[in-house]
């Protein structure tokens, strides 16, 4: 199996271009017509890592963080960033990396640990804005159910809300002195949704079944949200608990030591925001769609404040938070491919120790 082929199929779970402007995600060293002889999966890319694929003859990484955020502009070895690049390319080891983009659908990182918490009924906490594209163009009307089919089996059709799929709005032209139907050898005016990743691919299909050499077709971005990628997740446990009774619920389904939180102000919780890493930009959203608690990392003192009293944050660390999207790519490689070996590191990469 090729590199290419497994990339390939995780870009199709996790699409480069719902990563956010500051990311790197992607194939960041190696060769994707390489042959994979195995896969080492990690949160992040370290040194030790880097041996324990070399020790487990793994000649791909895949990893949630990359390794490589900001150009480089000389590669000695000063740096473990550095020296893990040269390390990686003189053991022919290939580094891939799914971070934002993973974070930022339906099935990734955020799904992941609500299914670790039973957290049902599970929607997009901040669904993303100008995904959407519709594309509208001008087809003889003989042709026009072939020219549908295909934009269809590309993927557009969508409404962005997941009430409907395949679908287009179709309205007949007008022709002649008297702007009569043209409901026999006229055109027809086919206009269809489809996420901004799969622009390529439709409109490949446009080019490959449009009957005419040239044709005309007119491509608007959408402002409205895209309720299958954004940041964070939101959902409900089957029954509530006492906000005391939820946090130790919460250590132990997320295998913490510690966990830091503001003042239990609810008796009882029950709906629940997550947001895997840093994700204090998401309170707002939580709130407002009446969250009991969020839970996230890296926050700082002065934004607990924040809370307010309206919501309890809890922050289970970085690391903590993420830790099982290692287990997330095993899930979605391995009932994919059947002839593929991955394994995971055996290199706990959390650098904030604790006392």
């Amino acid at each position: 199996m090729k590199i290419k082929d497994i990339i390939g199929y995780l870009d199709t779970i996790a699409p480069p271009a719902y990563q956010e402007s500051y990311d790197n995600a992607g194939l960041i060293v190696g060769d994707v017509d390489a042959n994979c002889k195995k896969a080492i999966l990690c949160l992040d890319v370290t040194e030790k890592v880097l041996e324990d694929a070399i020790e487990q003859d793994c000649n791909l990484v895949i990893a949630h963080h990359p390794i490589v955020f900001s150009g480089l502009k000389k590669i000695t070895g000063k740096t473990y960033v550095e020296r893990i690049i040269i390390k990686a390319i003189q053991n022919n080891i290939a580094i891939y990396a799914a971070h934002t983009n993973l974070d930022n659908v339906r099935v990734g990182v955020n799904k992941k640990i609500c299914d670790r918490l039973d957290i049902k009924d599970c929607q997009i906490l901040a669904p993303k804005k100008n995904i959407l594209r519709k594309l509208s163009t001008l087809c003889p009307i003989a042709h026009a159910d072939r020219l549908r089919n295909a934009l269809y089996e590309a993927g557009a059709g969508t409404n962005g809300l997941g009430d409907y799929n395949t679908s287009s709005f179709n309205s007949l032209g007008l022709q002649g002195a008297n702007n009569a139907p043209a409901l026999t050898g006229g055109v027809i005016k086919i206009e269809t949704i489809f996420p901004v990743h799969l622009e390529r691919v439709v409109m490949q299909a446009l080019q490959h079944n449009h009957p005419e050499e040239q044709y005309t077709y007119e491509l608007t971005i959408l402002e409205n949200s895209y309720l299958q990628v954004g940041a964070g997740m939101i959902g409900n446990l089957d029954l509530p608990m006492t906000g005391s009774d939820f946090l130790h619920y919460l250590k132990r389904k997320m295998k913490v030591s510690c966990l830091r939180h503001t003042r239990l102000t609810r008796r009882r919780v029950q709906r629940i925001a997550v947001c895997g890493g840093a994700g204090s930009f998401l309170l707002r959203n939580a709130i407002a769609q009446k969250a009991d608690v969020f839970i996230t990392a890296d926050y700082k003192y002065h934004q607990f404040f924040d809370a307010d009293g309206r919501i309890i944050i809890a922050d289970i660390g970085h690391y903590e938070s993420e830790q099982f999207t290692i287990e997330l790519f095993y899930e979605l490689l391995t009932n994919k491919f059947s002839n593929f070996e991955a394994v995971l590191t055996k290199v706990n990469t959390n650098p904030v120790k604790y006392l």
